[in-house]
């Protein structure tokens, strides 16, 4: 079995594959201020209430938007499932030509997504990863990385209206009845859930535009499942998509050695 590891500044995505099955998957808090051993008790813990043997794991990968803690869970694999963790960074196997200015400031995440997008639903590809922050990312006809576009994530802004001012409530994002909100509540998620819609399909059709042949347009993601129910142009919803293109690149580096 394989553990793949997504760590995000919101949420850690794990994932257990039983060769291409992705057989579990959860979610944890991000965070600094744990140590490998709380993490690795939390993993364990996981494991244990799946009947999962640790012996059974053969392998990690792992990427990370938040460098702290990589070290951080290469010991968790190292002391807690005995394996070495296969950390996506550069020099690392792809299979990808990164037509980008600085191909280092690209976060690790934005490669394992589009990595599986296009193995999985095919070229010209635009991922939609709706994270912290709202990233769009771009595959060409030819299979190059060309780029994308970042936003802030949507809990972001809505934690903005919450925080800079004195009257809005906290809220939860869901899709509200109506347009036209009729108390406070209503109106911010008319606002916030509409307005990214609208977000989202300009810049998908701003980014299509450029694009020769038509894009298959995926979301992952915590809203992934949300919007793709909201917005007609989004095809697929693979919330796990960053874990599929950790194996990919684990399999690529191992076989290639």
């Amino acid at each position: 079995m394989l553990f793949a590891i997504d760590i995000g500044n919101t949420s850690i995505n794990m994932g257990l594959f039983d060769g291409e099955r992705l057989v579990h998957a959860w979610r944890l808090m991000s965070g600094t201020d744990r140590s490998a051993d709380e993490y690795g008790s939390l993993v364990f813990s996981l494991l244990q209430r799946h009947s999962v043997q640790t012996s059974a794991i053969r392998g990690a990968v792992l990427c990370s938007v938040v460098p702290p803690l990589v070290p951080v869970f290469q010991d968790v694999c190292a002391r807690y499932l005995d394996t070495h963790a296969l950390v996506l960074e550069p020099g690392i196997r792809t299979g990808l030509r990164l037509l980008v200015d600085n191909p280092r400031e690209l976060g690790p995440d934005r490669v394992a997504n589009v990595v599986a997008g296009t193995k999985l639903y095919g070229k010209p590809l635009i991922v939609i990863d709706f994270g912290t922050a709202t990233t769009f990312d771009v595959v060409s006809q030819e299979g190059d990385f060309l780029g994308g576009a970042i936003a802030p994530g949507i809990t972001i802004s809505s934690e903005a209206l919450f925080s800079r001012t004195a009257a809005l409530p906290r809220i939860e994002l869901l899709r509200p009845k109506h347009a036209i909100g009729h108390g406070t509540v209503s109106a911010m998620q008319s606002g916030i859930v509409f307005g990214y819609i609208g977000l989202i399909e300009k810049i998908v059709a701003e980014i299509s535009a450029e694009l020769e042949g038509e894009p298959k347009i995926v979301a992952t993601g915590g809203y992934a499942d949300m919007f793709t129910r909201e917005i007609p142009v989004i095809q697929v919803s693979d919330p796990d998509l960053s874990l599929t293109g950790l194996r990919l690149i684990y399999e690529m580096n191992m076989t290639e050695g």
